[in-house]
């Protein structure tokens, strides 16, 4: 029974170092995965939240005093250029304007008396001045009964669309209370907000071809139709955001965008000799972008890298790598600093056309 028993113990310990010794030769076996940066030119779509506002968008605004008498139009209706909205009721201008004109009768009758007198010499020639003067004063306040009196009409600027009303039929309105706006959304301004350092780049390819037109991915994710052109850039950055903001100008034929939206704009850029490497190939420590680098002696370092833009299942890489090293590609978990390995190197070229494939 002892010899039966001494020959299982035998067995097992033979076993166990069997098994021993064939996990040493598979860990052993184990190569990783490693390639290189892909030197190439490319564009990246960067992407800004916008505000998207209508080119003209005023306020209308009481310029008299007295009740809404007519309103000639609807709440989200478009507009002509000089079609009336609003009418405030004329009869107390109406009367002032009548003063105004019988004042100005009085007083062209008053001059001719006066002219005829002076030609005769029967007045002074001061005389026939200041008739002079009462006459163009009488005008002067015809002119301005007029004006007051046109005000009550209450016309449309340009061509838009109205907002809603913030007065109804019979309300009473003073001198600059709010009636309602009006949006021109022929063409429609996107303002987003750049980084000091995408501005840069911008400003330093836009010298070298036109950058200027853009896209708008709208709320609802579909893409705008048609494409804006940035025109402008304001003169400074903000100092807590960091950003400067452009402005696109995008056509709006069919006013589908309207005042108040936002958006997305999409703005693509060229790179000349960009560094690209595969997502997958990175790792994270407190917000920070890393790497392996395999050395000469194929010992792994971490290094950190700084990703100038990110794209599906790559990242363009601005600092931190050369087009020589060497990186982990696949593995990252399953090593440790320091440690030396054995590596199948694989062309960057094929790493790259695979992600591309799996993205398909």
């Amino acid at each position: 029974m002892k010899k039966i028993l001494m020959l299982v113990s035998l067995s097992a310990v033979w076993c166990c170092t069997g098994c021993t010794k064939e996990e040493e030769k598979k860990e052993e076996a184990v190569r990783y995965q490693v390639t290189s940066p892909l030197v190439s030119d490319t564009t990246i779509t960067k992407e800004y939240v916008s505000q998207i506002q209508a080119i003209r968008h005023i306020e209308m605004r009481a310029q008299q005093r007295g009740y809404i008498q007519n309103i000639f139009v609807d709440e989200g209706q478009y507009v002509h250029q000089g079609q009336m909205m609003f009418q405030i009721m004329p009869k107390l201008y109406e009367a002032e304007l009548q003063k105004a004109e019988a004042e100005a009768n009085f007083a062209t009758i008053e001059y001719q008396n006066t002219k005829k007198l002076a030609d005769n010499k029967i007045v002074a020639p001061n005389e026939l001045s200041m008739a002079n003067a009462k006459l163009d004063k009488a005008k002067a306040e015809v002119s301005l009964a007029q004006t007051h009196l046109g005000f009550t009409k209450i016309k449309a600027p340009f061509s838009g669309i109205m907002d809603h009303f913030h007065v109804r039929q019979g309300s009473l309105v003073d001198e600059g209370d709010l009636l309602t706006t009006l949006s021109d959304n022929s063409r429609m301004w996107v303002y987003f907000n750049v980084p000091e350092a995408e501005y840069l780049d911008y400003r330093t390819k836009a010298q070298s071809g036109d950058l200027t037109n853009v896209h708008l991915l709208m709320a609802n994710n579909q893409l705008f139709p048609f494409s804006g052109k940035v025109e402008t850039i304001e003169a400074d950055f903000n100092n807590e955001t960091g950003n400067i903001a452009f402005r696109a100008t995008f056509p709006n034929p069919k006013g589908l965008l309207r005042h108040g939206e936002t958006g997305t704009v999409q703005m693509t850029l060229p790179l000349k000799h960009a560094l690209i490497i595969p997502q997958k190939a990175t790792f994270e420590v407190l917000d920070k972008k890393y790497v392996y680098v395999v050395d000469k002696d194929n010992v792994i370092r971490s290094r950190e890298i700084t990703v100038a833009a990110e794209m599906p299942h790559i990242f363009v890489v601005r600092s931190g790598l050369t087009k020589t090293d060497k990186i982990l590609l696949e593995g990252l978990r399953q090593v440790k600093e320091n440690e030396k390995i054995q590596y199948k190197f694989e062309q960057p070229a094929a790493v790259i056309a695979h992600l591309s494939l799996y993205a398909e």
